[in-house]
């Protein structure tokens, strides 16, 4: 039987806070690639132990089939033990958009573990939650349009008041190479590690861990149409009014290229509101 989430229990603080102490060092700009290499095979993986509903969430044949064959690239039970799930948590999910691909397992794992799953569209307000009452709140894929729209920082104090002392702020985005600005890489998608970690930081969370569970190295960035070029999305043509699009359509042969490339590499966060 396949090994599933999760080892996190209310005794996790402290080791976890112990182990964020030897977090492996912050990329550079002068990082090669034979140094990323070793940096991120030096990241310490989840450890996984089963847990029968969160199995029985991802498993479920209820879940829409062009979810499931995301998950080679989206890794649902690793990532959600890797930020620390456990049954009976209060979650909240950060604009999960229209297609709810994280809703189509949390919702069902909530219900099956008396937790609670909410989603939040306007976290500016209202973050479905009484203040400090959030055990999670998980953000996919978004920091790029917050940037672009200056509400960064809002946002994360939103979600600060929200969790609970000892609450996980839990973080998936698409990212660029390290170092580069922000306001270049956010209408591509991507942003950096590091820029999404300061800000964190500086809205009061401590960086537990970080990890490479969803990393791409196959994925280099460099795409007509931004992150969108990619699969699930697959843009294949310039779009109105983007000044960053190419101006010409993809070849059969370029978007068989760019869809080999799989998903982004993204960048796996795990953040805790102090207690």
């Amino acid at each position: 039987m396949r090994l599933l989430a999760l080892v996190m229990t209310t005794a996790l603080a402290l080791p976890a806070l112990a182990a964020a102490q030897n977090l492996p060092a912050m990329p550079t700009l002068d990082e090669s690639p034979a140094e990323r290499t070793v940096r991120r095979a030096a990241m310490t993986p989840p450890v996984l132990q089963e847990d029968t509903a969160l199995q029985a969430a991802i498993g479920s044949a209820a879940r829409p089939a062009a979810d499931v064959a995301r998950d080679v690239y989206r890794r649902p039970f690793e990532s959600l033990t890797f930020w620390g799930l456990t049954p009976g948590s209060t979650v909240v999910e950060i604009q999960p958009g229209r297609a709810g691909w994280w809703t189509a397992i949390l919702q069902p794992y909530a219900e099956a573990t008396g937790g609670t799953y909410v989603a939040v569209n306007q976290p500016l307000e209202s973050m479905g939650v009484e203040d400090g009452s959030a055990d999670m709140v998980l953000v996919a894929r978004a920091f790029h349009n917050w940037h672009r729209a200056g509400r960064t920082d809002a946002f994360l104090a939103a979600f600060f008041k929200a969790l609970k002392p000892g609450g996980v702020l839990a973080i998936e985005q698409h990212r660029s190479e390290d170092g580069l600005n922000p306001d270049v890489t956010a209408p591509t998608g991507y942003m950096p590690e590091s820029h999404i970690i300061r800000v964190a930081q500086a809205a009061g969370f401590v960086l537990e861990a970080r990890s490479e569970l969803n990393a791409n190295p196959r994925d280099d960035r460099d795409h007509p149409y931004g992150v969108w070029t990619l699969p699930p999305v697959r843009t294949s043509a310039p779009r109105a009014n983007n000044a960053t699009d190419r101006p010409t359509p993809l070849t059969e042969a370029e978007r068989a290229e760019y869809d080999a490339i799989g998903e982004s590499d993204r960048m796996t966060l795990r953040f805790r509101k102090p207690g």
